[in-house]
């Protein structure tokens, strides 16, 4: 094992809310500052430790897929630009709900529930009545806590924050990054689509060994991997066409090939499919081999989102939201209103948002026309006049050309039957 791979697994090992400093790590595991260091950074990215200012580094709990939309305390400590006074040990716990104290108290302890957030000013009683239900305080203003208040959020093992900002701004800005969390989790990873424990071939295998392989599984396509499972090539039919069985894969193999994580998202994964002209990608943790991603499966992920109901809004979403959609009979028409939104800083409409409406418009005509995934080649636009707010625009895309790789739409944007913009799309289809 690598000193840098002994390092991130002493880390896994500390009790959750432990302290972790590079000279320490340096000192008990005897490696110098610099590669404790790195691993330190690696354990953050992977969801091990947290950084936070005035505090440091601690050990926190890794979040589960299920888990992912829930703030961690000591996250919110670093969005809100706080500081901790009491109750450290419990930063790794994740945030369930939070509420404002704006009530009185007597009728605060039927909304308090174990691991909330109770948002208040300087209210002794409120702050001592969420520790004793088991939820974390914030405190926003600035203001100081009773000594009394601190004890009980170390002997409770529940977070007593502090914050400069008013409650207001606090639980927008908690608001918004838990909103945030729910976009992110939306977005589909590898790990939602791959295919996991795959047959895979070793460094020293034959093309006698992919021949008998190729036979139970009827696949064409491998990983190579050496004794570490780390991934070295992919090995396919046009590889070994024609080959003795005693040739070794290791002689023939495509090296280095392109890998993914569990966490790119299948959007990216399919465009470098799309790109690369290839059917399968090996996905790697640690750079050992944990599962494969085929063109397959990346569209049929793609698929089923695209059937899903939103749960956060994104940029395209936002201005798309703002339009209706109806089939042609080579294409697809979107019929809208400009919206605040939509405009630069001069009151009319952007062309970002413009040419997000005609990109979408031409891959919608695309899905709508003839069921293809693609992804963007080239975009060539011109506009023509701008368009003011709350206007009813136009946006008809039109397939002008399809082959079995790539296709072309034509987009024309009109305003009161004049044309405002015209673009051609050029796209990949993402095929099987």
């Amino acid at each position: 094992m690598t000193k840098h791979a002994r390092i991130i697994e002493y880390i896994k090992k500390l009790e959750v809310g432990s302290k972790i400093s590079v000279r320490q790590l340096a000192n008990d595991l005897n490696v110098s500052e610099g590669t404790a260091y790195r691993a330190i950074k690696d354990a953050q990215l992977a969801g091990y430790v947290c950084t936070m200012p005035r505090i440091g580094t601690i050990r926190i709990e890794k979040k589960t897929d299920e888990a992912i939309e829930h703030l961690s305390f000591a996250e919110v400590v670093n969005i809100v630009e706080g500081s901790v006074m009491g109750g450290k040990s419990g930063l790794h716990k994740p945030l369930s709900k939070f509420l404002i104290g704006a009530m009185e108290v007597e009728e605060m302890h039927k909304f308090i529930e174990p691991e909330s957030l109770l948002i208040v000013g300087n209210r002794k009683d409120a702050q001592i009545l969420a520790l004793k239900h088991g939820a974390a305080v914030l405190v926003t203003g600035g203001f100081d806590v009773d000594d009394e208040v601190i004890k009980l959020a170390d002997d409770m093992g529940m977070p007593l924050l502090s914050s400069s900002y008013d409650t207001f701004t606090v639980a927008t800005i908690i608001n918004r990054a838990i909103y945030k969390r729910l976009v992110r989790k939306e977005v589909v990873r590898v790990k939602d689509a791959m295919v996991k424990e795959p047959d895979y071939l070793t460094i020293d295998a034959t093309v006698g060994d992919w021949r008998n392989m190729y036979k139970t599984t009827q696949h064409s396509k491998f990983p190579v991997v050496d004794k570490n499972m780390k991934v070295c090539g992919i090995v396919t039919t046009n590889d070994i066409s024609s080959l003795k069985d005693d040739v070794l894969i290791k002689d023939v193999m495509s090296k280095d090939p392109i890998v993914l994580t569990k966490d790119t998202p299948v959007a990216h994964a399919a465009r470098l499919m799309g790109w690369e002209g290839i059917k399968l990608i090996p996905v790697v943790e640690d750079k050992r081999l944990v599962g494969i991603l085929t063109r397959k499966d990346a569209i049929k992920a793609l698929q089923h989102l695209s059937f899903q109901p939103q749960i956060g809004e994104t940029a395209d979403s936002i201005v798309m939201s703002r339009f209706s959609m109806s089939k042609t009979e080579d294409g697809v028409k979107l019929r809208g209103k400009t919206d605040p939104v939509m405009l630069n800083p001069y009151g009319v409409a952007s062309s970002g948002a413009l040419m997000t409406i005609i990109a979408n418009a031409g891959f919608e005509a695309f899905r709508a026309q003839k069921r293809l995934e693609t992804v963007l080649d080239s975009f060539t636009v011109y506009f023509s006049k701008p368009v003011q707010l709350e206007q009813e625009i136009e946006i008809e895309a039109k397939i002008i050309d399809i082959g079995r790789k790539s296709g072309k739409a034509e987009i024309n944007l009109m305003h009161e039957e004049k044309l405002v913009a015209k673009a051609i799309i050029s796209a990949r289809v993402i095929d099987r």
